[in-house]
């Protein structure tokens, strides 16, 4: 029987990521390299590719209609899952929600998804794959991170902030289920006037991890705290 996980305490000497609050961290520039059409099977979508100078990732938007000075923009940021959005692993819910984003998006004809490049919540490929092999073994989404050595959720949206000012939407509905997520947009200055679900089914391999996001981060999911339909 697996032992109680304990959250591990960050260092005193731990470095945040550059772009966090601080004087002593240099200011997030963000730059429009690119835009290409994309036709999917949502419809036609303008893909923006960002650079900035606090990382060395190419972070992306996918825009639909006109979004300067318009008010309640749809907007999903969602961050990289390689195993769930490009090989369809059904361990997490990731590739529904994109794809329900998108459609959403559709159809109202405007809004932006960002994709971030940060997988899994922040950890990395690598130790997102030791945390899959950890969960096998009983431990849930979040033990598997302490285990790993690191925080529930790494994430950061700093740049997503940056992209929105660079796309300047009036005012945004954020596409999410996540309130950590809707209180870091309005900490960096975004003007977020509604939080839309972004629900998905429930099944088999991913229950165990949709029960984690309610009962652990606090996901705000109708499926219930047990991960399952009420």
């Amino acid at each position: 029987m697996r032992s109680p996980v304990p959250p591990p305490i960050p260092s005193e000497n731990t470095s945040h990521r550059p772009g966090l609050d601080g004087s002593d961290r240099p200011t997030l520039q963000v730059e429009r390299l690119t835009t290409a059409r994309i036709p999917t099977a949502h419809g036609e979508f303008s893909l923006c590719l960002y650079a900035n100078n606090l990382d060395d990732k190419d972070h992306l938007a996918l825009v639909m209609g006109e979004i300067e000075g318009q008010e309640s923009v749809l907007v999903r940021i969602h961050s990289e899952c390689l195993t769930g959005d490009v090989l369809g692993s059904l361990r997490c819910d990731c590739r529904a929600q994109m794809e329900q984003a998108l459609h959403t998006i559709a159809q109202e004809r405007r809004g932006v998804l960002i994709y971030l490049r940060q997988e899994g919540r922040g950890i990395g490929l690598r130790d997102k794959l030791r945390a899959y092999n950890l969960q096998d073994q009983g431990y849930d989404t979040v033990e598997a991170n302490w285990l790993l050595g690191h925080q529930a959720d790494e994430r950061d949206y700093t740049v997503a902030g940056a992209i929105l000012d660079e796309l300047r939407p009036r005012s945004v509905r954020l596409l999410t289920n996540n309130p950590d997520k809707l209180q870091a947009l309005r900490g960096l200055g975004i003007t977020v006037v509604d939080r839309v679900p972004l629900e998905t089914e429930v099944t088999v391999e991913n229950a165990d991890y949709l029960r984690a996001k309610a009962s652990r981060l606090h996901h705000l999911l109708a499926t219930g705290r047990d991960g399952r339909p009420p």
